[in-house]
């Protein structure tokens, strides 16, 4: 039997960011890096963003990425570090390093390398621990599915995941309050998989996982949304504000994260500005989840 080629890895990192920088550092390593982490020095009250990629894949892209994120945190470009990693060690701490995660009272995410029983009580999303945005370890995603449990009484009709990554919101939603969704996210690979884990989650019906460039797209432009999530950055929340505003219907319910507590101001001001109120606001250890709604 021959050996399956297991592609190179390395671990880049930049330290010494400053806590409002971590949001545009995280989303630039995501470009490239199958896998990120977020790690805080309490003695100097600075983070290290950490990912591991397959060695020398995207240079180009994580370049350009990383120049952008400078710009939008307003700080010199920092250095990167990279070292290499063994493949087959990495993958196997990856998968030990994702058990189950109880989230809320209502959902408990399953990675794929676990057995699947029956479980009673909760709803069920099976995950590849493979993938490292959306996987519910995100303190943001986390907040989205503590908030989403919180207002599932409102029994919104039509859903809109923005930046669905994975598609675990999406699936949340169309498991919890069986109604379609329309999952969105620029990236084609995000979009395969969040349509594969609707298939794995036997949600493929209710799931519709599309490629687009958020509101700029005809298909999203055309709806009316009664529950909207937006787990992306910052400074992108408050630059759609307006669009967000006017594709929820009376009433309706936006979900918004990704962002740091400290900008959590910035983003309210800019949505306050559009005409929607605060709701609640969900913090998870550094993390904040806002959840805002247009008045009926």
């Amino acid at each position: 039997m021959t050996r399956r080629h297991v592609a190179p890895l390395e671990t880049l990192s930049i330290e010494a960011l400053p806590e409002a920088a971590v949001p545009a550092f995280e989303a630039a390593f995501q470009t490239v890096c199958a896998t990120v982490g977020l790690f805080r020095d309490e003695a100097t009250d600075t983070w290290r963003v950490e990912g591991v990629r397959e060695a020398g894949a995207g240079d180009d892209e994580l370049a350009g990425a990383l120049a952008l994120a400078s710009a939008a945190a307003g700080i010199e470009q920092p250095a990167l570090s990279a070292a290499p990693v063994e493949a087959e060690g990495w993958l196997a701490r990856t998968v030990e390093s994702f058990p189950e995660q109880p989230i809320g009272r209502r959902f408990l995410v399953r990675p794929t390398h676990l057995p699947d029983p029956k479980t009673h009580g909760r709803l069920v999303l099976r995950l590849d621990a493979g993938l490292a945005f959306g996987s519910g370890e995100h303190a943001s995603t986390r907040g989205c599915l503590l908030a989403l449990e919180r207002i599932a009484h409102r029994r919104p009709r039509r859903v809109l995941d923005l930046g669905t990554g994975s598609g675990i919101l999406a699936l949340a939603a169309a498991k919890l309050l069986r109604r379609p969704v329309l999952a969105t996210d620029i990236e084609p690979w995000s979009v395969r998989v969040a349509a594969d884990n609707a298939r794995l989650n036997q949600a493929q019906r209710l799931v519709s996982a599309r490629l687009a460039d958020g509101w700029r797209h005809r298909t999203v432009r055309a709806g009316r949304y009664d529950l909207v999530f937006a787990n992306i950055l910052a400074r992108p929340l408050c630059a759609m504000a307006r669009d967000l505003a006017s594709h929820l219907t009376p009433g309706g319910t936006a979900i918004l994260a990704g962002l740091l507590g400290t900008q959590a101001r910035m983003v309210l001001a800019a949505h306050r500005r559009q005409g929607l109120v605060l709701d609640a606001r969900h913090g998870v250890g550094p993390w904040t989840t806002l959840v805002l709604r247009r008045r009926a």
